[in-house]
């Protein structure tokens, strides 16, 4: 069945001349059908070259990133299926035919490779701490299907892609995609692919704790965009914990002689109650509004897969 669709592979890629030809070649050699893309994302080396004369087609993103590279790979390319990678030879290509299969089998619009690996230095300790806080930081904010939801190894359908609203530029973009699938209820998978460690030569651009605070800013922006209501819930519910804290000094001092001796303390009391009930107001206003753009996102979806379920018909 594979061969009945137009599958493409997008890598994103900032130099990484030292990798490019053999992740090219290794996908070449388990798909005979696939089209390869290399999103060049402002690279100084010879990537650009490597990847062309590898078989390769190029896309530019001047812009640096990981999210804007991808938003211009699913903006420029059109296939059926995409698989996205990173372009560094850390994960096994011979992976991705059991990804796809798994995607047109069970008609799913996700399929994420999990990263297992046999090597400490594939996978450095802190990394795979710092990936388990934020797996089940995100599983308690979103309530998420995934388990490894930094993975750069992915495959999409049609419909994903063309319906996602990338506003990620860097390393937090696969986040945002693990968002897009929870808020739309999509159908998702994982399958588990071998990771191996970075080829002499190759350098990450992953800073850890610059790239950790991005990545929790865009989870918190998320939770704000998405789930308002929850988001300004926490806020409201500290700002009324802290207005109880000042007052009940003073209620307590009034019921036991009748005058109220602290007037700042009072005063700060019924502002934080008064802010209180404002920030909850703005979570409901805003989990209201976002209803209505939660139908618009799922009509979207709905209206490229329409889109494509008819032309299937029409080509049958």
């Amino acid at each position: 069945m594979i061969n009945n669709f137009k599958i493409v592979l997008a890598i994103p890629c900032l130099n990484e001349e030292t990798t490019i030809a053999k992740v090219i070649a290794d996908f070449k050699a388990v798909f005979s059908i696939l089209s390869i893309y290399v999103i060049d994302n402002g690279s100084t080396d010879n990537t650009v070259k490597i990847a062309i004369k590898a078989g390769a087609e190029v896309l530019y993103e001047p812009l640096r990133g990981k999210g804007n590279a991808l938003r211009r790979a699913f903006a420029k390319i059109n296939a059926d299926i995409y698989i996205v990678v990173d372009g560094d030879d850390t994960y096994d290509a011979t992976a991705a035919p059991n990804m796809v299969q798994k995607l047109i089998d069970n008609k799913l619009d996700m399929v994420v490779g999990i990263r297992k690996h046999n090597n400490k230095k594939a996978y450095r300790s802190g990394h795979q701490l710092g990936n388990k806080i934020f797996n089940n930081l995100f599983k308690i904010m979103f309530g998420s299907q995934f388990t490894d939801i930094f993975s750069g190894y992915r495959v999409f359908s049609h419909p994903f892609t063309k319906s996602f609203p990338s506003q990620s530029s860097g390393f937090e973009i696969e986040t945002e995609l693990s968002v897009h699938c929870t808020n739309l209820n999509l159908s998702t998978a994982e399958i588990e692919t071998y990771y191996t460690e970075r080829p002499d030569g190759s350098i990450s651009k992953l800073n850890t704790y610059i790239d950790g605070l991005r990545i929790l800013s865009k989870m918190l922006q998320l939770l704000r965009q998405n789930k308002p209501m929850v988001f300004y819930g926490i806020i409201s519910f500290i700002a009324l914990i802290y207005s109880f804290v000042m007052g009940t000094p003073v209620q307590l001092t009034y019921f036991e002689t009748g005058l109220v001796p602290r007037f700042p303390s009072l005063i700060v009391a019924v502002g934080s109650l008064i802010i209180a009930s404002l920030i909850l107001m703005t979570g409901v206003i805003l989990q209201t509004m976002l209803s209505f753009q939660a139908e618009n996102r799922h009509l979207a979806y709905l209206a490229i897969k329409s889109l494509e379920t008819n032309q299937d018909f029409q080509d049958k």
